[in-house]
């Protein structure tokens, strides 16, 4: 057998303080926040737009959000889902659930009203946590009676804010913007929630390592919206693995929130990570809003910034960054994922930055990240680095999933990591197909070289990244199949400059139907999150199939590549 993979080659290019192997302190999420709090109970933990929140405030006020939870009935695993992107309340949100013993389900409040109604009734919670923008799309899923809905939580933008924003917010952009909504009888507002959370006796539930922390929603191998599971040590051992790569130093750090904390990648790498070393983490709701991002980590001084080859790439083009409006010299180091980093992105911003950038990966179903380059050793072009420590990586055939790949041939790549899920939630035949004897078959195609830094080739799942969003393109098309002019569809991704890949579907119309490209992009977005629905559709004959009738998506990106080398 080919022992390559099991010596751990890429041990000999770890950084040189970075150990091969580290002890896993076994515990819950939410010790971390205590442990800060008890350290630390006048450092910032948050920065919001201005308003400072420091780790003894957090604490508690996730302690009085756990309490007002048990006081009205929620009990030991429980699930509730936060439907809200980053604010103060998701962080609340998050570890209350977690002291009462609850399992959190992070929500993409850019879902449709249709992948909304699909994750609620598949986790089966009973309470939500929502924005007050996005309340009147969850009440519409609500009343449709597939969900079993019985305790709504309602959080303002505004309940935070400083009070001169707060001011301008009324009354400028609450109304305009949606935010102003009435609550139907029974829903309670966020703030009134917690201070009823102040007034109870009630204690934290007894919550161990081993308890289930998470169900986080992903289309995994197939496109199927799948709740992958964590238990708190799953996320813990992640934490520690991150700890030991970025050697980062207790209380000293500043972590950029941008990333989305409904995504695994920006739970954990920036909003968890920063909690764990009792860093400041700098909350950006929106992280398409260039102009927060950089004046937060102008003014702030952010040290570690976890991001997204969009974002980086958007930073180097600003052209009030290049005319010297921002200081972003307190930048130590960027970890950067969900894409791939070009050289270009990286060499520009290291220069603008004189911070550290470097590509990472990971993945859902371990909770998240397993490689990154070294952050003071070599980083190779194209690569997606070192597996950290406590992780194991091989490379088998595609086919059989069991032969061992020589080094520098391609094959899935498969991992061992003590932050691997358990399973999917209820879902035990698609568990089957990607966990066994402990090993996760990512569904990715890869390469390992001689020094063990590994090389995506491809994606055996057939994955669009657009923005730094994972896109499961036959998620679109079972939605583009109930289209009553469409007989076939395929759905792939294409190179896009500024989002890195777009989605595009080749359609197959009904004999005798007439519709246009604009029509079907369109419908598309009524029944599909912003990021995911075609920008580009092309009505074609037939689709190109092999013998057995599967459609070759290969051969129309092949197709769709040369057309655009022919224009170029």
């Amino acid at each position: 057998m080919n022992t390559i993979y099991k010596d751990k080659p890429w041990i000999n290019k770890y950084d040189k303080d970075v150990k091969s192997s580290i002890d896993m302190k076994k515990h819950s999420v939410h010790y971390f926040l205590e442990n800060a709090a008890m350290k630390y109970p006048d450092h910032s933990a948050i920065i919001y737009k201005g308003n400072k929140i420091t780790y003894h405030q957090l604490n508690e006020m996730s302690d009085a959000l756990s309490k007002a939870l048990i006081c009205d009935g929620f009990q030991k695993k429980d699930k509730a889902v936060i439907y809200m992107p980053n604010t103060i309340q998701f962080v609340v949100a998050f570890f209350g659930i977690l002291k009462a013993g609850g399992i959190v389900i992070a929500t993409n409040p850019l879902y449709s009203e249709y992948e909304l109604e699909h994750q609620l009734s598949d986790c089966g919670a009973e309470t939500v946590f929502v924005l007050s923008l996005f309340y009147n799309t969850f009440k519409k899923v609500q009343k449709k009676g597939n969900v079993n809905i019985k305790r709504v939580i309602v959080a303002s933008i505004k309940d935070y804010l400083p009070i001169h924003l707060k001011l301008l917010f009324t009354f400028f952009k609450e109304k305009k913007e949606g935010h102003r909504i009435v609550l139907e009888p029974g829903d309670i507002r966020f703030v009134d929630f917690l201070y009823s959370g102040y007034r109870s006796s009630e204690n934290n539930a007894a919550v161990t390592a081993d308890d289930i922390a998470l169900f986080q929603y992903t289309g995994g191998t197939t496109g199927l919206a799948k709740g992958a599971m964590a238990l708190h040590q799953n996320l813990v051992a992640n934490i520690y693995m991150l700890h030991a790569w970025l050697n980062c130093e207790k209380k000293k750090e500043v972590v950029l929130g941008a990333v989305p904390f409904f995504h695994s990648y920006g739970m954990i790498s920036a909003m968890l990570l920063s909690v764990s070393f009792a860093a400041t983490l700098l909350i950006i709701p929106n992280p398409r809003d260039l102009k927060d991002v950089l004046g937060s980590i102008s003014k702030y001084k952010a040290t570690l910034f976890p991001g997204v080859p969009a974002m980086y790439t958007a930073i180097n083009s600003d052209s009030k960054m290049a005319a010297g409006k921002y200081d972003l010299s307190s930048i130590k180091i960027c970890v950067s994922g969900s894409a791939p980093l070009l050289d270009e992105t990286k060499r520009k911003f290291e220069e603008l930055t004189k911070g550290r950038l470097v590509e990472g990966f990971g993945l859902t179903e371990a909770h998240v990240v397993t490689h990154i380059n070294p952050i003071a050793g070599e980083n190779r072009l194209g690569s997606i680095g070192l597996p950290l420590p406590n992780v194991e990586c091989h490379i088998v055939d595609s086919d059989t999933g069991i032969k061992q790949m020589p080094v520098g041939k391609a094959g899935e790549m498969v991992i061992k990591s003590p932050s691997i899920m358990p399973g999917y939630w209820n879902m035990v035949s698609e568990t089957k197909k990607v966990l066994s004897d402990g090993w996760l078959y990512t569904g990715d195609i890869a390469r390992m070289d001689e020094d063990g830094y590994f090389f995506i080739e491809d994606r055996k799942k057939d994955m669009i990244i657009a923005g730094g969003y994972n896109i499961y393109p036959r998620e679109i098309e079972e939605v583009l199949a109930h289209h009553p002019a469409i007989m076939e569809v395929s759905v792939a991704g294409i190179f896009d400059e500024k989002r890195g890949e777009t989605v595009k579907a080749w359609i197959v119309k009904q004999p005798g139907k007439k519709i246009t490209e604009k029509a079907i992009i369109n419908w598309s977005k009524d029944r599909l999150a912003k990021y995911k629905y075609p920008r580009i559709i092309e009505f074609i004959d037939t689709l190109p199939k092999n013998t057995v009738g599967k459609v070759l998506k290969r051969e129309l990106i092949k197709k769709e590549t040369k057309n655009i080398q022919k224009e170029n």
